[in-house]
């Protein structure tokens, strides 16, 4: 595929430029007609040559096995009976974050990782956050859900500086926390962003539960996205499914904290699920095999898998899939 300059022009990457572009997102210009080429009127890269088998354009990066996202994908135990008070450390770095195979992307973070820790409590417990800005630029924390407007955490917290967020878990629910310091639209894309489940009293139903975030990664600063990833990392739930017994409850906490999209989807291939908007409810809002989501939007999804097999997910924006966010469920 050859390169023309004009098109290298186009996308402001003549010269040298180009090579700071990670290696396998170097493949900028498509030819008319040629495969994976641009889509009309979008500005985002042309697809490289996919690597991961069916669905997928994009490898995770060497060395990370099946378990690197585990802190990620598996939320922590639901709190016990006596334990009502929780204290969190949250804190800036500004560091690159290997989110593919040969790419990195210079993030913004939350305790190193993208999105950052996921975090739980019961309805009314106390959370008490330390947030400390380590980074060189203002930062915060903002949660969504109920709270004291005084701790509402949208005041920007100085470089080298910190503060104490006192907040009540509720309701019940999944909720995005990320910063919300001027240009909030920078600051989730450079992926200040987490989860936040919050149980019901008395709890959910016995189930498997797993966390899945949808990323999006800007890595040219053109304000369009050229990567997506479940969990920060494209491509790792196609090389690394998750496996789930056949036939008991799957219960999954999906968020879209994408940045630059207004809307992402999940989709679920051979099966169907609850769908537990925003999971602020104890009874399913609608039955489907596919939710939309606008940006900070997420849901509680339910099912079982009735036969062994591989069960494909992604967002219904194709190209999310294709750039990374397609993954298997691994029937057992």
């Amino acid at each position: 595929m050859a390169l023309r300059r004009r098109e290298l022009l186009r996308l402001g990457l003549a010269g040298g430029a180009a090579s700071l572009l990670p290696l396998s997102w170097r493949a900028l210009a498509a030819e008319p007609g040629d495969a994976g080429g641009s889509h009309e009127g979008s500005h985002r890269l042309p697809l490289p040559e996919a690597r991961s088998g069916y669905g997928g354009t994009a490898d995770p990066p060497a060395g990370l096995g099946p378990h690197a996202l585990d802190a990620l994908l598996r939320p922590p135990p639901v709190s016990t009976e006596g334990d009502r008070s929780h204290a969190i450390e949250l804190w800036i770095s500004e560091q690159p974050v290997h989110v593919a195979f040969d790419t990195t992307f210079s993030a913004w973070t939350y305790n190193r990782t993208v999105p950052g820790p996921v975090l739980r409590a019961r309805q009314g417990d106390a959370l008490t956050v330390r947030f400390r800005n380590l980074g060189s630029h203002p930062h915060n924390v903002h949660f969504h859900g109920r709270h004291d407007v005084s701790q509402d955490g949208w005041q920007q917290v100085p470089a080298g500086g910190e503060e104490t967020y006192r907040l009540r878990a509720e309701p019940f629910g999944v909720h995005p926390y990320h910063c919300h310091a001027l240009p909030v639209s920078e600051h989730v894309a450079r992926g200040l962003y987490g989860t936040l489940i919050v149980d019901p009293p008395g709890g959910r139903p016995p189930a498997h539960e797993f966390v899945l975030v949808l990323c999006g990664f800007d890595l040219d600063g053109d304000g369009h996205n050229e990567l997506y990833a479940w969990n920060g990392v494209a491509g790792f739930f196609a090389r690394h499914p998750i496996k789930v017994p056949v036939g008991e409850l799957v219960r999954l906490y999906v968020l879209n904290m994408v940045a630059n999209d207004p809307v992402a989807s999940f989709h679920l291939h051979a099966e169907t699920f609850d769908v537990y908007r925003s999971g602020t409810r104890l009874t399913p809002d609608e039955h489907s095999d596919v939710v939309t989501l606008a940006q900070t939007e997420r849901a509680i999804l339910e099912f079982r898998l009735p036969r062994r097999g591989r069960y494909m997910f992604h967002p219904h924006q194709i190209h999310m899939a294709e750039r990374g966010a397609m993954g298997w469920f691994a029937a057992i």
